[in-house]
């Protein structure tokens, strides 16, 4: 995202590099960091952060807890749907 500080650092190491410094350069992956590995001088492979998993849902875990309106399917009022339309 320009202009917002969340830019990637991308730093770029040659194959030996990589092997020698693979640990650092996972540690700075995880930091964030994406990493280009080239060969003779040519980007071949990126190592970048991986997004976090989610843990498995839980099916019913608000069971009980709210009531969901007997109205919930109705149609909805002509003036919302104008709204959501940008009609006046």
């Amino acid at each position: 995202m320009p202009g917002t500080g969340a830019e990637a650092v991308v730093k770029q190491v040659n194959i030996h590099q990589a092997k020698t410094e693979l640990s650092k350069l996972v540690e700075r992956a995880e930091a964030g960091e994406e990493v280009i590995i080239s060969r003779a001088g040519k980007p071949a492979a990126k190592l970048v952060p991986l997004t976090k998993v989610r843990g498995r849902r839980r099916l019913g875990l608000l069971d009980g807890k709210f009531k969901i309106p007997d109205d919930f399917n109705r149609p909805l009022p002509e003036s919302v749907l104008r709204a959501f339309e940008g009609r006046k």
